[in-house]
This record gives C-alpha cells, sequence and structure tokens, in this order.
C-alpha cells in the first residue's frame, strides 16, 4: 500500500495564502496559510502594508503596473519572516460591490507560491492533452470497474460505443477479454503495483474477428489522504509490432532448422513444421524431380518443371501426399503469388481437374479443404527453380498479407540455398561413397574356410568416406585371409589411400606370403608413398598441408588353414581380434602389434594358434571401441560381452554385426566403424590325403598310383589323367631341384580340388618356354595349362607348390 501524499492542489486551503488588505494595500487579517506561506505570524501581518511585504519595496509600482481590472492576476517576489525570498502569483478580488474604489474598499489577496502553481499547471495541461490525443487509449475506472472518462480513441476496434460513461468493459468486449482486462486492473487496485505492456487480446462483441493486440499499463489512482479512487489504464495498438516480432522469429526460426541438416529429407519436413501453425495452417513442399537425382534441375522437353512433393503438414492431409508428382511451367511467371476467397488466384491454362491432381502447369497449387486464402513462392538458386514452398490458411484465421507473402519469399530464398547445398553435397558424397564402396568387397562371403559377414559405417563426416577397410581373400589350398585395416584421416585422401593399400594386400596375398612378411612389404609401401607425398608438397610449397596427408594407417592381417585349424595373425599398430569359442566363451588373441605402417625399422610378430570349428573371429577398427570411452579397455570388454550373439544357434552374422554395432558405436559417429566376423569351419579328414615320399625318382609312379586311386575313392576319376600328370611333374620337380629330404604330397577335395607338393628347398619355381629341341623345361607351363590355378608359398621348412582344379558338375 502507498501512504498518503503531500497535497500540492494550489487552490487547497492549506496551499493558498489569503490577506484581507483595504484600499490603501494595509492588511487587515489574513489566512493560517498565509502565515506558512510568508513565515509570519498573524500579528506580525495585520497592520503591515503588502509593499513592506515585498523582497524589493521599490518595486511595488511594478507590482500595481500589473492591474488590468476589478479583478487582476500577477507576480511578485516577497520577502519571508526568516530572509529568505520566494516568487508568488497572486488574483486580487474586491469584497464589496460597488466600492472597488473608495478607501473603505476591502480586497482579497490570494497567493501560492508559482512553483506549486506552475506544478499544477503543467499537470493539468498534461492530463488534458492526454485526453486529446489519439494514438494511446486512455480510460479511468471507479473502484467498480466503471469508466468514469476516456479519450476519444479508447480501443482501435469496431464495436465500441461512443458514450462509454458508467459502462463496463464486458458491456462491450467478448466475456473473456473483459475478464481478462478486469482481472488486471483489480489487481492494480488490490495491491498498488502497476501493470506495464501486458499484451492483451481485445475483440468486441459486434466485430469478434481476430481482434488486436494492445499492450496495457495500468496503475492506481488515490486522493490527497490516500484513498483510492480508481484506476488509469492505457491501451497501445501494438498488433503490427507483435506480428511484426512473431514474422521474424518465424524467419529466424525457419533459418535455424534449414541450416540443421543437409539431408534433404529432413530439411523439408522441418521446415513445413515450421510454418504451420505459426505461418499457415497447411503448407506443402515441392522439390524439382532432378534434386533428388543430385541433378542440376533442367526444363522438361514440354517446358515444364517436373516437382515432387516432399513434405507437407496441416489437418485433415494433403491433397496430393508426399511423393505427388506436380509441375511447374517453366514461362515467364511470377517467383510468388498471393490469393484468397476475395482476391482469386490468377487463372492458369490448366484445367480445374488436372490442377487438382498436380498435373498441370499450375502455378498455385491446390490446397487442403476450407483454405481461403494461400500464398505460394518459388525457390531459386543460381538462376535455377529448384522447388515452391506453398501455404494456406483456414477457418476463422485472417487472410494473408504483403508482410506475410513478403516473409514467405524470404523463406524460400534461404531454402533454395539450402536446398541446392543440400543437393551439390548429396552428389559429392553419393560420388564419393560410391567410390569407397566400390573400393570394398561384398559385405558377406562364403568360402570352404569361413562364413563371414561385416559391417561398414562411414563417418558423419562432409564427405562420409574415409578410409576404413575389410577384405576376405582366398588364398591357395582352400585356405582364407581375413583383413582389416584403418587410414589416418577422413574423406577422398584417405579413401584412395585405402584402395591403394586394399589392392597392395590383395598383391602380397597372392603371393602366399605369412602374415608377418606382408606387413613388412606392406610397410615399406606406406614409407614411399608418404616420401612421395613429402617431395610433392616441397615442390609445391604453397599448397597448405593437412593433417589428413600423412599416409599412416593399422593393419591386421590373418590367414587360416581349414585342414589344420591353423591361424597364424600379426598386427601392424591394430587392436586384436576377438575369438568366440563353440563353449560360448570370448577372448582376444594375445597377439603383439608392431608399430603403425608407415613408421618402418621395427619388425612383425606372428601369432600362431588353433581355432576350433563353429568359432567366431571378430576383426573390427578402433572406431568401434573408442568412441566415447576414455579407455580402450572398455570398450573391448563391451564388443566381448556382445560378441556371444554371433554364435547363438541359427542367428545370422550379419544380423548380429548390425546388433553390435548398433550398440557399441550409436549416431552420429566421429570415426569410421568397421566389424568383420567370421564363422570358422574345418575340411573333414576324409576329404584330405597326404602322403610322405622319399627323394627318389622311383618313387613318382608310386605317386601317381596313389592320387589315382584316392580320386577314385571320391569319385573323381574324371579328374585322374590331369591330376596324375600334375602330380608327377610337381613330385619330379621337387625330387630333382630340392637337394634332398621328403617330399610331400597332399590332395585336398574343398570346393575344387587341389593338389600340394611340398619340399625343404627354397628355389622359387619359374614357368618358361622350351626350345623345340629342349627335352625339358615343359612341366611348369603343361601344368598351367591344364589346371585353373597354380602358385607356390613359402613356409618355414621350404616352399609349397599347389594347383587348383574345378570339380566335376553334378
Amino acid at each position: 500500500m502507498r501512504t498518503a501524499r503531500g497535497n500540492d492542489d494550489p487552490l487547497d486551503a492549506q496551499n493558498t495564502a489569503g490577506l484581507v488588505v483595504d484600499a490603501t494595500g494595509t492588511v487587515l487579517g489574513c489566512t493560517p496559510a498565509a502565515e506558512t506561506l510568508l513565515n509570519r505570524p498573524a500579528d506580525d501581518l495585520s497592520g503591515r502594508r503588502v509593499r513592506e511585504l515585498l523582497a524589493d519595496p521599490s518595486c511595488w509600482p511594478d507590482v500595481l503596473a500589473q492591474r488590468d481590472g476589478p479583478v487582476w492576476e500577477g507576480s511578485a517576489v516577497v520577502r519571508k519572516g526568516g530572509g529568505e525570498e520566494a516568487e508568488v502569483l497572486f488574483r486580487v478580488l474586491p469584497l464589496d460591490q460597488g466600492r472597488t474604489g473608495g478607501r473603505d474598499a476591502r480586497l482579497l489577496v490570494l497567493a501560492v507560491p508559482r512553483s506549486l502553481m506552475a506544478k499544477w499547471r503543467q499537470a493539468h495541461a498534461f492530463l488534458e492533452e492526454l485526453f486529446l490525443q489519439d494514438r494511446v487509449g486512455l480510460a479511468m475506472f471507479d473502484t467498480d470497474l466503471r469508466l468514469e472518462r476516456t479519450n476519444t480513441h479508447l480501443l482501435p476496434y469496431t464495436g465500441v460505443p461512443d458514450d462509454l460513461g458508467g459502462l463496463r468493459l464486458a458491456a462491450f468486449l467478448r466475456d473473456e477479454d473483459a475478464r481478462s482486462i478486469d482481472g488486471l486492473l483489480r489487481q492494480v487496485l488490490a495491491t498498488g503495483t502497476p501493470q506495464v505492456g501486458t499484451e492483451i487480446l481485445v475483440r468486441t462483441r459486434v466485430d469478434p474477428g481476430a481482434g488486436r493486440i494492445v499492450a496495457l499499463s495500468a496503475f492506481r489512482l488515490q486522493d490527497p489522504q490516500g484513498r483510492v479512487m480508481g484506476v488509469t489504464a492505457l491501451f497501445v495498438d501494438v498488433t503490427e509490432q507483435r506480428r511484426a516480432r512473431e514474422r521474424l522469429d518465424l524467419l529466424h526460426r525457419a533459418t535455424a532448422v534449414l541450416g540443421n541438416s543437409l539431408s534433404l529429407a529432413e530439411t523439408t519436413g522441418d521446415l513445413v513444421d515450421v510454418l504451420v501453425p505459426a505461418l499457415a495452417d497447411a503448407a506443402a513442399l515441392d522439390i524439382a524431380e532432378s534434386v533428388f537425382a543430385h541433378e542440376e534441375p533442367e526444363v522438361h522437353e514440354e517446358g515444364q518443371h517436373l516437382l515432387r512433393r516432399a513434405a507437407a503438414a496441416g489437418p485433415g492431409g494433403d491433397p496430393l501426399g508426399v511423393g505427388a508428382p506436380v509441375s511447374v511451367d517453366a514461362g515467364d511467371r511470377p517467383s510468388r503469388r498471393m490469393w484468397s476467397a476475395d482476391r482469386p488466384r490468377p487463372a492458369d491454362r490448366a484445367a480445374a481437374a488436372g490442377a487438382r491432381t498436380g498435373s498441370a502447369a499450375d502455378a498455385t497449387p491446390p490446397g487442403p479443404e476450407g483454405a481461403h486464402s494461400g500464398m505460394s513462392a518459388l525457390l531459386r538458386a543460381r538462376g535455377r527453380l529448384l522447388g515452391r514452398v506453398t501455404v494456406w490458411r483456414t477457418g476463422p484465421r485472417t487472410p494473408f498479407e504483403k508482410d506475410d507473402m513478403a516473409l514467405l519469399d524470404e523463406i524460400a530464398s534461404r531454402a533454395a540455398l539450402v536446398v541446392d547445398n543440400a543437393r551439390r553435397y548429396a552428389r559429392e558424397r553419393h560420388a564419393a561413397v560410391s567410390l569407397q564402396r566400390s573400393l570394398l568387397p561384398p559385405t558377406t562371403a562364403d568360402t570352404v574356410a569361413v562364413r563371414s559377414a561385416s559391417v561398414y559405417l562411414p563417418t558423419d563426416t562432409a564427405t562420409g568416406v574415409s578410409g576404413d577397410w575389410f577384405d576376405v581373400i582366398r588364398l591357395s589350398s582352400a585356405r582364407v585371409a581375413l583383413v582389416v585395416g584403418d587410414v589416418v584421416g577422413h574423406g577422398l585422401q584417405a579413401t584412395a589411400t585405402m584402395g591403394r593399400l586394399r589392392t597392395a594386400v590383395r598383391t602380397l596375398a597372392d603371393l602366399d606370403l605369412e602374415p608377418d612378411e606382408l606387413l613388412a612389404h606392406l610397410d615399406d609401401l606406406v614409407s614411399q608413398l608418404t616420401d612421395e607425398t613429402a617431395d610433392a608438397a616441397g615442390a609445391h610449397d604453397h599448397a597448405p598441408r593437412t593433417a589428413y596427408d600423412s599416409y599412416g594407417a593399422t593393419c591386421l592381417y590373418m590367414t587360416y588353414d581349414p585342414v589344420t585349424r591353423h591361424c597364424v595373425v600379426a598386427s601392424a599398430g591394430h587392436p586384436p581380434p576377438a575369438l568366440l569359442r563353440p563353449d560360448g566363451t570370448v577372448g582376444y588373441l594375445d597377439v603383439s602389434p608392431g608399430p603403425p605402417l608407415g613408421v618402418g625399422g621395427l619388425p612383425f610378430e606372428p601369432l600362431e594358434t588353433e581355432v576350433e570349428e563353429d568359432s567366431v573371429l571378430a576383426l573390427y577398427t578402433d572406431g568401434l571401441v573408442e568412441r566415447g570411452r576414455a579407455d580402450l579397455d572398455e570398450g573391448m570388454a563391451t564388443l566381448a560381452s556382445l560378441l556371444p550373439r554371433a554364435g547363438a544357434p541359427g542367428h545370422p552374422l550379419q544380423d548380429a554385426g548390425r546388433q553390435i554395432v548398433s550398440r557399441l558405436a550409436p549416431r552420429p559417429l566421429s570415426d569410421d566403424v568397421t566389424l568383420l566376423l567370421a564363422r570358422t569351419r574345418v575340411i573333414a579328414p576324409d576329404d584330405c590325403a597326404t602322403w610322405r615320399l622319399e627323394a627318389d625318382p622311383a618313387v613318382v609312379a608310386h605317386a601317381r598310383t596313389l592320387v589315382v586311386r584316392q580320386l577314385s575313392r571320391w569319385g573323381l576319376d574324371e579328374l585322374s589323367f590331369t591330376t596324375e600328370l600334375v602330380a608327377s611333374e610337381l613330385v619330379t620337380n621337387a625330387i630333382r631341384y630340392a637337394g634332398g629330404g621328403p617330399v610331400e604330397l597332399r590332395l585336398i577335395r574343398a570346393g575344387a580340388l587341389f593338389c600340394e607338393v611340398s619340399d625343404a628347398s627354397s628355389t622359387q619355381p619359374r614357368m618358361r618356354r622350351a626350345q623345340a629341341t629342349e627335352e625339358g623345361g615343359r612341366g611348369l607351363f603343361l601344368i598351367a595349362q591344364l589346371t585353373e590355378r597354380w602358385g607356390s608359398r613359402y613356409t618355414r621348412h621350404g616352399k609349397t607348390i599347389w594347383t587348383q582344379q574345378p570339380l566335376p558338375g553334378p
């Protein structure tokens, strides 16, 4: 509650000094206010001449010179009893009618301090001008909230009566609006706390419509004793300001969602959700057909731009539906349209039925049922038409205005840039991903040694491509190599490096090198590539270097023999593979990782182990186990806990891999994720035959007999002649060039027929074309002609020459 204020009314008896004087200017009597004003007691004032009360008595003629009639006003400077001076305004009134000029005439002099009168006059002028101006609605209410006084512009809305005296707001405003205002005013009356700029909706009973938004300010009125007299309210129409703020806010929100993603589907869907219901009751976004194919928008041969409905929002469903084809005439038409029920849209060449299906060149597409107004703006970027955004209003909402059209036009221009960027990004990303996919093998592989499945997720970078790779390589004699690698960096540079390294690994694997030897050769290759890059950078010093210019990489290479269940693995800075055994236990192979590729100078240590049939080997990149984890061991432990799902009976490896990756590496990705799962197989002993032969030419005939006999047992008699000849040549060469020691002959039936001859020699067999007069030198040439594949591999105990022949059909 506010306390009582001081009385500043100049007409109040406490503030107006009164002196009764005679015609000679002698004071006959005074009021208490005169004693206070002049700081003199009544006895001191009585009998004094008025001129003696002036600060300068010589100014008395100047005071009298202000008289212009029987009743006159003037100003003077008086001296108070304490010596201080004060300027006062006075008014002289005759007390005796008819004797204004006689010696017996008495006069009443009323005086107030000039400052008090000036303040009162300013307040009075302010109040009068306030009620006369028409930009702010002003109303004074009594304590019962009845209108006592208003200006002529109380509310900027039709339906307000001319005479408002004694009325309540509910007499001409809608009940809910009147209750809102009355509630605020009662709060001001009760607490005395002013309301400042509270925005409320105002609608009259006569013309409710959409109403107007007014900012209400109110303060309580009190008399000098502090008694509540009522409340004064000021109404300022802020409808346009509110709408401008809402449009600006909508533009900001639209800009925000347009910058959230380069996904066309996500961006268009978010945009129409922003437009509805903030701007319209329904919205649709049509995008050029060519944009979905990541191509430059072109005009159709019939002179139309082909569009497709990309997103829609609003009640009642879209009349065309997302994905429906629409078209826009390619002629010189306005880039934006606005229409309403009282301002029909421009006529189109298309028939109404054709326009309703979207098959005609309709510049203003059909809207939902009940739409009474709409707007349409084309999306243009770099001089090309990329699409169109259309909005509609239904129900009681007011039709669109020019400012709404300007807003939609601005949103369309920003959306066009985003759509064009999304198209160009998608085109480049599609090309990059296609390149990377073409450099990677199929996600599943089925060999006689393993059945494998892989999951590869590129990092969520601008290009969506990177340097992870995996491979399943068929080796000689039914063996298989499993490979996983990770190139430093992201983007096309890393992808190109990955393609080089994968090709190099396949080339080296074809030589049947041991894993540690293969990694040593691969390390040399990476070092050479790094040196070449450094030399090229030196020749072009102006080209900026980045962290991704390095050819550094990690790699894990593993071979598995389904005959012996023998597994050999070596690592170049890569995490160890996990092994899921048939009994459900999981462990990591204790491989000693060497340095990453490109470091050089250190050997790679192989690990040899045996793997049971139906075991699952898991090879992966660090992106699977490192994401969001401070400790690599934590990610590896989580992988070990999830891996048993891959070994569940009847559970496909592909499904298991996807589940593991989704648990360990949820989106978005900061690094590539690769997981290769391989379930091991074992070749049955009945499908393999091995003989140890002495290094004596006499055993060649015996070898041929052993081969023919074994093929007969397998029902492969039709391969006997060829295999007998191949085995004879290989055994003969081994005995001739091995330099002593036993020779091992082995036949394997596993998807193909493999014939192997191993000896202790490390000499490299070489095929050559023998001259017509030479008796020898045709063995390997003959073998190459009779078999599907042949080759040799070095082992720690010598070498093995092998051949492969296809099995006869059923």
